[in-house]
This record gives structure tokens, C-alpha cells and sequence, in this order.
């Protein structure tokens, strides 16, 4: 179970366009990530089912900053319904997703000075409960980021050898599949080979979670790239479901906070790339390191308002051409 996040405490505002930092219903508490808290709800007769509600919380370096980006939970949540829709009218693998309706939320969980329907609509998904994988697998089509250091310093990223003389945000000869270990709150993941993860849970189900992962990369960069839009690297989380043969797609799927976009037009490697995610924050807060005004612990520093407005732009950008 993850801690919360270090987040402030904040009495629920009723109206619906509020940012939302903490969500408050009369339902069980399973954790607060991140971005999203996650409660049981009733099975009403069925399968156990999981109440995944998007915050306008937003971490970067494994903190959860003390400013929300108004908006961000239902811009999250628009393009995860978007793509585990997607994926499963491919037939790619099963998702957790069985509603995004606020109005399959029992009356009974919403409370005076609670979260309201009102403020809830647009942000949740209804899942299927299921046995977390502890692997998070990440795909990446294109070298930035931990990849690009790695390679620098080895010619080689989780393990995956590559050929010499890469330049940075170069696409690779095919997508590579580099797992990571999926730590709790507040401990950063690591990368680890592809044998390291099969050690961990087994290497028959690393072997389906690599294809499957490889899968739907492929698919999402190709709609993607009919939109304008580079998917440079993403990752997906996998559990298993009472019922259900195989391993299930759960949480988000393809959005900013897990992946990194690029605006196809604008697209050149040898340097980094102007993006539509949270790398616009990223860099700010590395200027705040180098300033010295942080140490990229916790707690992170307030944003200032073009750091907020800056990344919800890039976020709705990210939903617009994505999901039109």
C-alpha cells in the first residue's frame, strides 16, 4: 500500500471547476498515489470494483508539488478513457476500465462537505480490482531522458544493446521494451534488464507483457503520428483480475504523466524536443536545482502561475490533437 502523498489537507469546494488536490468520499480508502485516489466500492453482487479518482496533483522526480494545475485530473482522465477504449476495440489485451461515469457513484458515498458528483464528473474511472504487477514497462521508440543518459555512458539502455553514434531524441531502429522496477511512494523506480524483471515475476509473464506492451506502442504511435504527435516513450502497468485469463491493462494508459510527446513539425534529434507532458515543469524545477532553491525533495516548491498555465496548455494540447 502506498503512503499518501505530501500533500495539504483542503476543505472540498462545491463548485464543480475547483481544483481538486484531495478527494473525500465515504468510501474506503485504498491509497492516495500520486495523482490519483483510489477507494473500494461496493460490488453490488459482482466482481470487486475500485473507484480510481483523478487529483489535480502532479509530481515530478517522485514529489508531489503543493500546487495543482487546475483541470489536470479531468484532462488525465479524458485521454486514458480515450486509449483503454482504443486498446480494446484492437483486442490488444483487456483493461481494468468498466465505467467513467460519475453517476455509477452510490449515492451513500457522497457526503455533506465531501467531494461532490459535480466536482468528481470527468475525473473517474470505475476498475476492476485486481493483483498489481510490480513491474512498470516502459517503451521507448525514441532516446531521451534515463535511456539517453544510460546510453551515453554504456551503449546501451536496461540492457538492450544499440547501435554506436546515436544522437539524442534519435528514433530508434525498432521500439525496445526496458522495465523498471515499481517502487513505493517517495523511492525513485529503477531501470532493470529484461531477465532481472523475469527473476522478479516470472519470465513466461515478461514475455506476455512484452509483447503485449510492444503492441499497443505500435498502435497508439501510429494514431499518434496521424495526429502530429510523436510518442517518444511511454509505460503501462499490468495486474491480474479475478476472472479474467491473462494480464490486464489497469491505472492510465498514454497520457502526459506517463509518457513523453512531441510535436511531430517541430521534430529534430541532437537536442531536446519541445513537448506536450510535464517536461515543461521538469525543466523548470531543474532550474530551481541549479539555482539552489530545492534539492528535489520533499516538499516541492510552490509553481508560480506561467508554470501552471504552462503546463495545463500543454496538457489540453496533448488532448486535442490526441483524441481530437
Amino acid at each position: 500500500m502506498h503512503p499518501s502523498p505530501n500533500t495539504r489537507p483542503t476543505r472540498a469546494d462545491p463548485g464543480p471547476d475547483s481544483p481538486v488536490m484531495e478527494t473525500r468520499v465515504n468510501l474506503p480508502l485504498i491509497r492516495r498515489g500520486k495523482v490519483r485516489d483510489v477507494f473500494s466500492l461496493p460490488s453490488g453482487g459482482s466482481s470487486p470494483r475500485l473507484l480510481l479518482v483523478a487529483s489535480d496533483r502532479i509530481s515530478a522526480f517522485d514529489v508531489v508539488m503543493p500546487t495543482p494545475i487546475p483541470g489536470k485530473g479531468r484532462l488525465l482522465t479524458e485521454i486514458s478513457l480515450f486509449w483503454l477504449r482504443f486498446i480494446e476495440q484492437r483486442g490488444i489485451v483487456q483493461t481494468h476500465l468498466l465505467s467513467g461515469d460519475a453517476a455509477d457513484i452510490p449515492d451513500a458515498a457522497l457526503t455533506p462537505g465531501g467531494t461532490t458528483r459535480e466536482q468528481l464528473a470527468g475525473r473517474v474511472m470505475i476498475g476492476r480490482t485486481c493483483r498489481v504487477i510490480p513491474i512498470e514497462c516502459v517503451v521507448r521508440g525514441y532516446l531521451e531522458g534515463s535511456g539517453w543518459r544510460e546510453y551515453k555512458a554504456t551503449g546501451r539502455v536496461c540492457g538492450v544493446p544499440l547501435p554506436s553514434g546515436l544522437a539524442q531524441c534519435d528514433r530508434l531502429p525498432e521500439p525496445i521494451f526496458t522495465p523498471a522496477t515499481k517502487e513505493e511512494q517517495g523511492r525513485h523506480d529503477e531501470n532493470i534488464t529484461f531477465e532481472h524483471a523475469g527473476d522478479l515475476v516470472g519470465r513466461p509473464l515478461m514475455d506476455t507483457l512484452r509483447r503485449i506492451s510492444l503492441a499497443i506502442y505500435r498502435e497508439a504511435s501510429a494514431h499518434a503520428a496521424s495526429r502530429g504527435v510523436i510518442i517518444a516513450d511511454t509505460k503501462f502497468e499490468f495486474g491480474i483480475a479475478e476472472g479474467v485469463e491473462g494480464p490486464i491493462l489497469i491505472d492510465e494508459a498514454l497520457t502526459p504523466d506517463s509518457s513523453r510527446f512531441w510535436p511531430a513539425e517541430r521534430y529534430a534529434p541532437g537536442r531536446a524536443q519541445e513537448s506536450f507532458d510535464k517536461q515543461f515543469l521538469r525543466e523548470w524545477l531543474e532550474a530551481q536545482v541549479a539555482a539552489g532553491r530545492w534539492d528535489k525533495a520533499s516538499p516541492g516548491p510552490e509553481l508560480p502561475e506561467p508554470v501552471v498555465s504552462g503546463t495545463a496548455a500543454r496538457y489540453r494540447l496533448a488532448r486535442d490533437r490526441l483524441c481530437g
